[in-house]
């Protein structure tokens, strides 16, 4: 078991898993258990300093992005001189996002769309308990979360059963589709030209692709526009665009390649209404 260590003054537990853009984690003893793709990990705060334990140091080393500044991250933010995006950088420095496995992260988000938290946490745990492999984590066992290849052959009542309403279409074409074809072609793609080809996978729009980019993908200059950013877009920003393809532009145009850090730090400071 390997322990990796990062100040929990810009890692908070609580903040970086509910904040939704991960879904498979669950309370365990001082904080959590997480699962990413076939991997499990233990993270928990004590005095001022976050803990990981984990078999794979060098992969949640890279998936919870320690080796980043987020001290600088946190001045960028209050230097923009918003008084939205500065609470949420003070109040929610803790916050960090997540380097995931892209596949995954495709599912989990046509999972999300028109739909709450504990019900896409449902869905995937379902999915997982059906078709992953079995593992085990600190004398516990856990299921990992399937490849394309056991996603596409399950088929769409496979998941119309599980509760995935009418996503159960989108998740088994797309995944039919990256069973065949991989998704190794996406890496090297600009995040212009990544975000359009996501768009061609049934089932994902700009919010979901954007929401895949940031989260799946690291193009931390993606920022998905939900009903959270267009309230806050109008009340702290004064913007009156409608269009959600043009109020992610504004945000993209003002924030640049720091939009996603910026992004989450908004939706924070809204979502708990500092």
């Amino acid at each position: 078991m390997e322990i990796l260590e990062c100040d929990a003054a810009y890692f908070s537990p609580r903040d970086v898993l509910e904040c939704g853009q991960i879904f498979r984690f669950a309370p365990y003893k001082e904080g959590y258990k997480v699962f990413s793709a076939d991997r499990a990990c233990y993270i928990y705060t004590r005095a001022n300093t976050t803990y990981i334990a984990c078999d794979d140091g060098r992969y949640f080393y890279d998936f919870f992005d320690l080796g980043r500044d987020y001290a600088a991250i946190v001045k960028k933010a209050k230097s923009f001189d918003v008084p939205l995006l500065t609470r949420g950088a003070t109040l929610g420095a803790g916050l960090r996002l997540l380097n995931q496995n892209a596949e995954e992260m495709i599912y989990s988000f046509i999972i999300s769309q028109n739909n709450n938290i504990p019900r896409i946490k449902g869905i995937i745990e379902r999915i997982c308990a059906a078709l992953g492999e079995e593992r085990e984590f600190m004398g516990e066992k856990y299921r990992t979360f399937p490849n394309s290849a056991a996603l596409a052959a399950a088929g769409a009542p496979f998941f119309k059963q599980l509760g995935a309403g009418y996503r159960d279409e989108y998740l088994a074409k797309t995944s039919a589709r990256i069973a065949k074809e991989g998704i190794g072609m996406l890496y090297p793609l600009p995040t212009a030209k990544l975000k359009k080809e996501l768009l061609t996978y049934t089932g994902i729009g700009p919010k979901v692709a954007d929401c895949i980019s940031l989260f799946g993908f690291g193009r931390r200059e993606s920022f998905p526009v939900d009903t959270w950013i267009e309230k806050l877009y109008r009340e702290d920003f004064g913007g009156t665009l409608k269009d959600r393809n043009k109020i992610n532009a504004y945000f993209c145009g003002l924030f640049g390649e720091d939009a996603g850090y910026m992004q989450q730090y908004l939706f924070y400071a809204k979502r708990e209404n500092m």
